[in-house]
């Protein structure tokens, strides 16, 4: 830990509410940027802080904003403007800002971004003199006058460098030349391009740089892990995952909007709680989602690059590459959603093929950073873990008073003649029972088929037919859809008019049977049976009448077909004869 963590918010002479509404957030040691820049921007000259995200930066800038208005007689006036790239972290910054207030009187900070009623933005602005905004929405009030920067005595750019990445280089600088040139001017980046740089040169005077050792703060306290599964897995992997790591709060990224609906709508089959966040959303749409999010109602959020800039929640545990990073900059980004503020987290990239594995050791190499292959969690794995979860629950409460009425049914039963041991045993079984989940390992299938595909079937009986219009494709898209077998696991099919026979890999029988309870094909409700089982109660009777209709079918089939070649026949001559 370096020094500057070391040091305690007591050493930064806070105020006594700035002090207190800091301790009821729960922070206690200020972090590297926050050590460094507060000191610096409160002499009020002009500071460039590098750094990363997740570092602390908004409390950094934020104090001394606070500190500066308290001191200023007229608060009724626009004092400090924060411009930042997203929506989600001007919604964000601002609920910083008013957690740091809560003890202060006469702060009045206000968001302002595009897709929101902008009625209501005019009228908060009236009286607001912390503007927190976005380029965009900022450059729209001032054009209708309702917005007026004359007063601004701090400038604060936040990420810069992405703003600039998104086209906002205008705004920026119309923005800044609307506020006073005895402006204090503070602008964070990760980065420093020289289209930042350019900024700096212009809008700032004789700066202190700032620089804090951003990679290490970001990823040192992220477990980096990758796993390399066979083509089309992918998502047999990730459920695999979740089941195992069983996270309070994790983000999925996918490189694109439509993989990040199609994977949140496959994972809320399984019965995980996942919702989708992309750039095709609403403002009200990814609002509801982020604050979702946040209050745990949904654990898992499936992401991409654009629409997670502005995810800043610190209890996230794992973050999941369901796509590999299009670039350093990316996974750096995405990774950093976690382990944030001096917390822990883990990574776990999915790889498919060498490819893959090449340009993601490519990106850990360029961000000098090290990862760990890890193999996908088996079935046996997993029951494993919640096994150990469910005797940590038991000795839990082990800790706490047992009630008399638990004790009084136990010595029940010992008087019945069971033992101590059994009882126990029957209680945990009725507690947990049905809790294992039931997978077919990846690692299993990958040795089954390097060893040349799969060589023993069982047949299942579906009792659905020819007569309700139904196809092999449909039989395999309800199998695959339900268990964890993909379209080339599954062997012969034979449909007759009034059930179907399928071949699946006989060490799958009984996952399959299991998972295909409920089922539907084409819309009808469907049972699955054990071939073999059925055939002894139906008997050969059944086959030989089927084998007939069938055979009965096909000569129809052929004599339909001569008739109508004939017919056609026919009509060619009768208009070359006339």
């Amino acid at each position: 830990m370096t020094q500057e963590n070391k040091r305690s918010f007591d050493e930064l002479c806070l105020s006594d509410e700035i002090k207190k509404a800091i301790d009821a957030m729960g922070f206690e040691t200020p972090t590297a940027i926050q050590a460094k820049a507060i000191p610096m921007v409160r002499l009020g000259i002009d500071v460039i802080g590098r750094s990363q995200t997740g570092t602390g930066k908004t409390m950094a800038f934020a104090i001394p904003a606070i500190e500066m208005i308290r001191n200023i007689e007229d608060k009724s006036k626009a004092l400090v403007l924060i411009m930042l790239p997203t929506r989600e972290l001007a919604m964000q910054c601002c609920g910083e800002i008013r957690k740091l207030t809560k003890y202060c009187e006469g702060i009045r900070p206000v968001e302002i971004y595009g897709g929101a009623p902008m009625d209501k933005q005019i009228a908060r602005l009236k009286r607001a003199n912390i503007i927190v905004g976005t380029p965009g929405r900022i450059m729209d009030h001032i054009r209708r006058r309702t917005l007026k920067l004359d007063n601004i005595k701090l400038a604060v750019l936040d990420e810069a460098d992405e703003m600039l990445s998104m086209g906002f280089k205008e705004d920026m600088e119309t923005i800044l030349r609307e506020t006073p040139e005895n402006r204090q001017t503070v602008l964070f980046s990760a980065t420093m391009p020289p289209s930042v740089m350019s900024i700096t040169q212009e809008f700032q005077k004789n700066p202190v740089v700032i620089e804090t050792d951003s990679r290490k703060l970001t990823l040192d306290n992220i477990k980096q892990l990758y796993v390399d599964v066979p083509m089309g897995r992918k998502t047999d992997a990730l459920k695999l995952l979740l089941y195992y790591y069983s996270p309070t709060l994790c983000i999925i990224f996918c490189n694109t909007k439509k993989m990040a609906e199609e994977l949140a709508v496959e994972l809320n089959k399984e019965g995980f709680d996942a919702d989708a966040l992309h750039g095709d959303l609403k403002q009200s749409q990814r609002t509801a989602i982020m604050d979702r999010f946040r209050n745990g109602s949904v654990s898992i959020l499936v992401a991409t690059d654009v629409a997670a800039r502005g995810i800043d929640v610190n209890d996230v545990e794992y973050v999941f590459n369901y796509d590999i990073p299009q670039n350093n900059e990316y996974y750096v980004h995405r990774i950093g959603r976690t382990g944030r503020v001096g917390k822990e987290g883990t990574s776990v990239t999915l790889c498919s093929g060498r490819r893959q594995v090449y340009s993601l050791m490519d990106i850990v190499r360029n961000t000098k950073s090290k990862i760990t292959e890890i193999p996908v969690p088996s079935g046996e794995d997993i029951n494993n873990r919640i096994a150990e979860k469910n005797i940590s629950d038991i000795s839990s409460v082990l800790d706490e008073p047992i009630h008399d009425r638990y004790r009084d049914m136990v010595n029940s039963l010992l008087s019945q003649g069971y033992s101590l041991f059994d009882v126990a045993a029957a209680a945990l079984q009725k507690c947990f029972s049905g809790k294992e989940i039931k997978v077919r390992d990846i690692e299993t299938d990958r040795k089954r088929k390097s060893r040349g595909g799969i060589t023993d079937f069982s047949k299942i009986m579906l009792n659905i037919g020819r007569a309700s219009r139904i196809a092999p494709n449909h039989i395999v898209g309800c199998i695959t859809e339900k268990s964890l077998l993909s379209g080339g696991d599954i062997g012969k099919i034979e449909i007759y008019d009034d059930y179907s026979i399928v071949a699946v890999p006989t060490d799958s029988v009984d996952e399959v049977l299991d998972r295909m309870y409920g089922a539907k094909v084409c819309g009808k409700p469907i049972k699955a049976v054990l071939y073999e089982e059925m055939s002894r109660q139906r008997g050969h009777r059944g086959n030989r009448q089927d084998n007939y209709n069938n055979k009965k079918r096909s000569i129809r089939g052929k004599n339909d077909s001569k008739r109508k070649n004939a017919e056609k026949s026919y009509k060619r001559a009768s208009k070359r004869h006339g």
